[in-house]
């Protein structure tokens, strides 16, 4: 079965969906969010931060990415020294979710890994909210927003900016995943409706 990148702007639904694929197929969650803090930490000088330029922190990020990507993914060639051919897992199953993607950075590096396009080994799914205005976005923030959510604490203003982002991302990132052959779903309303949706999809590949 193939590896899953679920790829869209911020609070759209990436991280519960990724976790609901791991509680009903036991796919191994990796949260981008969290590497790129982890990469934040251990190397400030790569410039690669969340909640910073969303713009130059993906294209930083973006090489790591195809090679990480290429090497558990691959199973012919080398990389350096490393075998890929005895280091492959067969049925290694995991989930990448976030936002700052690079798609056409990563492709390009894909290929020498002898990965031609993305679909031919990872199921795409990109969630947008194209449905939305940014005053629905606030509305929608400030009622369901927990201290778990990193939107939690913005102001009207703060909160309003990014409403604002997001409107545009939405539609920027829909025609992005689009030219790359995602699965595109719609959680602008019923998000549970729609998560059930697409794991009947998955279910379906299987």
């Amino acid at each position: 079965m193939k590896n899953i990148l679920i790829v869209g702007p911020g609070r759209h639904g990436k991280t519960t969906l990724a976790n609901k694929i791991n509680e009903e197929l036991n796919y191994f969650v990796i949260n981008l969010d969290k590497l790129m803090t982890a990469f934040g930490r251990a190397y400030p000088q790569l410039d690669i931060r969340i909640a910073w330029d969303y713009e130059k922190a993906t294209a930083n990020i973006a090489p790591f990415l195809g090679h990480y990507l290429g090497m558990l993914s691959s199973g012919h060639g080398f990389a350096d020294d490393l075998n890929l051919r005895k280091h492959y897992v067969k049925g290694n199953r995991f989930v990448l979710e976030g936002s700052h993607f690079d798609l056409e950075q990563i492709s390009s590096i894909l290929k020498t890994y002898g990965i031609e396009e993305l679909k031919d080994k990872f199921i795409l799914i990109g969630l947008v909210q194209n449905k939305k205005t940014a005053d629905e976005f606030f509305s929608d923030l400030r009622k369901y927003d927990t201290k778990d959510d990193w939107t939690y604490d913005f102001d009207d203003d703060e909160l309003m900016e990014l409403c604002e982002s997001l409107v545009s991302h939405s539609q920027e990132m829909y025609d992005c995943l689009t030219t790359y052959g995602f699965a595109i779903y719609d959680t602008t309303s019923k998000r549970e409706q729609v998560f059930d949706r697409i794991m009947d999809d998955i279910k379906g590949l299987f």
